[in-house]
């Protein structure tokens, strides 16, 4: 793998979601809500640990998700398209959204952003959709595109001296979840488990000196692979710094 390298904060920003180009009957019926936002964007304290990029990924079209699609936290960042049942009030593409909370109530496996849940609607008919409160919906996940960027993670604010390293999980491309991160150990010539904090945060204590080189486990449309990323932090990482991986997800 090529060294990874680190992102300028506005290309870390960028998120273009594509449909499908050919729906199939691969959708789930399901129910949707939305919560209360100021700016009818995302909410900054999600599950996931994103912070304000939580906030404005995917233009503030995010979502909070049921259980079993939370899935611990490997389904932070993952995309769907959904719509709603309604002919009168619902357009036939329905929302995209990105995964980037924990939540559910009176069956839903959605609680969207206003913003998302606005998108759902006939031009004209938001405020009747809004009044609904909640929804029958139909879902599906879809491949997440960011911008030329496949893998992409952050040293989180909280690794403030070389004895803590914890990484965020920012952008994972196609139809992939991350189920687990590991670190190589050079003087054990062995890979350690990094902890799954929260949401897609894992960190490891004492970490070794120098850069530093990371595996993924991924579970995906090609089954279960660890794909691993030589240097993907330099030696002189720093917290809330971002880095690009040269790993291919598909």
């Amino acid at each position: 793998m090529k060294k990874s390298h680190v992102l300028l904060p506005l290309l870390v920003q960028v998120i273009v979601l594509f449909p499908l180009l050919c729906l199939s009957d691969g959708f789930v019926s399901s129910r949707a809500t939305y919560y209360g936002s100021p700016d009818c964007k995302g909410n900054p304290r999600g599950a996931c640990g994103y912070g304000e990029f939580g906030r404005d990924i995917n233009d503030g079209e995010v979502s909070g998700v049921s259980s079993r699609l939370w899935k611990s936290g490997a389904g932070c960042g993952a995309c769907y398209q959904v719509r709603c049942k309604i002919p009168p009030h619902c357009n036939e593409e329905g929302v995209y959204v990105v995964a980037t909370d924990y939540g559910e109530g009176d069956g839903t496996d959605f609680i969207f952003s206003p913003k998302a849940y606005g998108r759902m609607a006939r031009p004209g008919t938001e405020f009747q959709l809004y009044s609904f409160g909640v929804v029958d919906v139909e879902y599906q996940r879809v491949p997440c595109r960011y911008g030329g960027y496949n893998l992409v993670y952050k040293i989180h604010e909280k690794s403030y001296n070389p004895h803590y390293l914890a990484v965020l999980i920012l952008y994972v491309g196609g139809v992939n979840d991350i189920l687990a991160v590991e670190v190589w150990q050079e003087d054990c010539k062995e890979w350690k488990r990094m902890r799954r904090v929260f949401g897609a945060v894992h960190d490891y204590q004492t970490p070794p000196r120098g850069s530093l080189s990371l595996r993924f486990l991924v579970y995906g449309s090609a089954g279960l692979n660890w794909v691993e990323s030589q240097n993907a932090l330099p030696a002189d990482w720093t917290a809330g710094a971002t880095y690009s991986s040269s790993i291919l997800l598909t």
